[in-house]
């Protein structure tokens, strides 16, 4: 028996984070269960910058699991091994917390499934390694058992399940049309009529809820505050980096492609204009990372070389904002005006990446996707990066007013932890600016580059001062959870049913005769299989 034919690492990559999660359940272990998280995401973070060539096969495991590196994958396990691996070290200072083994392990968990979406070309491997992402996550968001974690917690895994179902029915009818497991064959399968376009929309919102597509968001500004600031920065820095890549994956080009620009402008736009209505500064990030995810639906949508680029966006996206979440702990714990100004130069640069200043990560990200983009759409990036200078901007002012908490030392070490994502959100794009864009680095020092990407921010600067000036009304997380709770039904309550007055054994008999033959008709009715999982998604509609 063999266990794996070609290259090792993409294999051990996704095996190694879950021994280590194993390893959190060992009695002498369980109280430095925490050291192990900057372990995870190493040989996934060596795979990256070693590549692989060829394709892994463990036709032994699941029902054969395949997996690969292309250049977009790589560059994307490359960022999610990095945001995860900063991320573990900015965890070390809950080390002895109460369920720090309970974290860490699930923190292995969603991990290995994070990467598993990224390599894997069979859709069992794909959907097993999605299932991990979403489910596992509900251990990050309710770590610290405040209401308000339990809260976001209670409506992530009410949206996360329901995703799941859709998610798998619609694998279920992708593999049924191409008759193959192998994901680029479920692609090219998948058309816009019939059982196809069920199938495309069941994706769509499996997906979306994990991108943060509008209105399947609702989830992210709950989670995002709530959980622990290492969970927020692999939230939005990594883990909904797994939707948007299974919209690039399985949606073909074209299919539906209005309809994702549509959603994209909506959460682009929207998304950044309700973040200046939050107060806590890790809820504005959150409607920031929803918008940012919007911008990168409606590159999906577009298709062409927008598409084929939006990896390059996404991985200085992932950087930049785990940075972010990072360093909104940092800043409560900095203790003096030198270490509090300090942060917050730190969150002005990358505020400004964000935002597309130029010459920094975010203006060549946008630039070099705009190449690919028709006029209309392009000046709809431009604008919405007007809506991002301006959120950041607000950020940047939510910061400033931060609640001070002790202070955790050593306070140096933690702060170079956002400097080095920093490092990596400037650098990596220049690095590899020419392979993404095809253009050499003197495109984008050219005048109408240089002009394309400061009106944007020029423009939200007096806009930001007009904001900061008259605030908007500030509002709870939540926007369509508290735009819908005047319509939300009353507790549902289920009629007492009456005692059984005969005799048990002859009730009990009869249920299950009819029980039989209620299986029986459902097993011969062609169309059971997709109104089952169609019952659960309502009985989780009603629930949350």
């Amino acid at each position: 028996m063999t266990f794996a034919v070609g290259p090792l690492l993409p294999l051990g990559a996704l095996i190694w984070p879950l021994l280590l999660g194993m390893l959190t359940v060992w009695p002498t272990l369980r109280s430095m269960a925490a050291r192990l998280l900057p372990l995870a995401p190493l040989p996934a973070l060596w795979l990256a910058f070693a590549g692989s060539e060829g394709v892994t096969a463990a036709p032994d495991l699941l029902l054969g699991v395949t997996l690969e590196l292309d250049p977009a994958r790589r560059l994307l396990l490359g960022m999610t091994a990095a945001v995860w691996f900063v991320a573990g070290l900015a965890a070390q200072p809950m080390t002895g917390r109460p369920n720090m083994a309970i974290f860490s392990g699930f923190w292995c968990l969603v991990l290995a499934g994070n990467l598993g979406v990224l390599l894997a070309l069979d859709v069992v491997t794909f959907y097993v390694s999605f299932a991990a992402v979403s489910l596992a996550s509900w251990f990050l968001i309710v770590h610290d058992r405040t209401e308000t974690a339990l809260r976001a917690g209670r409506v992530y895994i009410a949206i996360a399940i329901a995703g799941e179902v859709a998610l798998l029915v619609g694998l279920i009818i992708g593999a049924d049309a191409a008759q193959s497991m192998a994901i680029e064959d479920i692609r090219a399968a998948l058309g816009t009529s019939g059982p196809d376009a069920v199938a495309l929309a069941l994706l769509v919102l499996g997906f979306g809820i994990k991108a943060g597509l509008v209105p399947l968001h609702v989830w992210l500004p709950l989670a995002h505050p709530a959980a622990p600031v290492p969970g927020s920065a692999v939230l939005s820095g990594a883990i909904v980096k797994a939707g948007l890549f299974g919209m690039i994956l399985f949606v073909p080009e074209g299919a539906i492609g209005p309809i994702l620009m549509a959603l994209g402008l909506v959460g682009a736009f929207g998304a950044a204009l309700w973040g200046l209505t939050q107060a806590n500064p890790k809820a504005v990030l959150a409607y920031s990372t929803i918008s940012q995810m919007g911008l990168m639906i409606l590159l999906v949508g577009a298709g062409g070389a927008a598409r084929e680029t939006v990896p390059y966006f996404a991985m200085h996206h992932g950087l930049a904002k785990g940075a972010l979440f990072l360093l909104v702990g940092v800043t409560m714990a900095a203790q003096g005006r030198g270490r509090r100004l300090l942060c917050l130069g730190l969150a002005a640069a990358l505020c400004a990446s964000i935002a597309g200043f130029p010459l920094t990560g975010g203006a060549l990200a946008k630039t070099a996707v705009k190449q690919g983009l028709a006029d209309w759409a392009a000046l709809a990036l431009g604008f919405s990066s007007v809506t991002t200078s301006l959120i950041m901007l607000w950020f940047l002012s939510r910061l400033r007013q931060a609640e001070r908490r002790d202070p955790t030392e050593p306070w140096a070490v933690r702060f170079s932890l956002p400097a080095a994502l920093l490092l990596a959100a400037v650098a990596v794009p220049w690095l590899l600016w020419s392979d993404w864009s095809g253009h050499g680095p003197d495109y984008v020092l050219k005048p109408d580059a240089l002009m394309d990407a400061l009106w944007p921010v020029a423009l939200a600067v007096p806009l930001a001062a007009a904001v900061l000036r008259w605030p908007l009304p500030q509002i709870p997380p939540g926007d369509l959870l508290l735009l819908l709770r005047p319509w939300q039904p009353r507790r549902l309550r289920t009629p007492k049913l009456p005692r059984f007055r005969a005799d048990q054994d002859k009730a009990r008999r009869t249920l299950e005769r009819n029980a039989a033959r209620l299986e029986k008709a459902l097993l011969r009715w062609q169309l059971t299989g997709v109104v089952i999982p169609f019952l659960v998604l309502l009985i989780f509609a009603l629930l949350a």
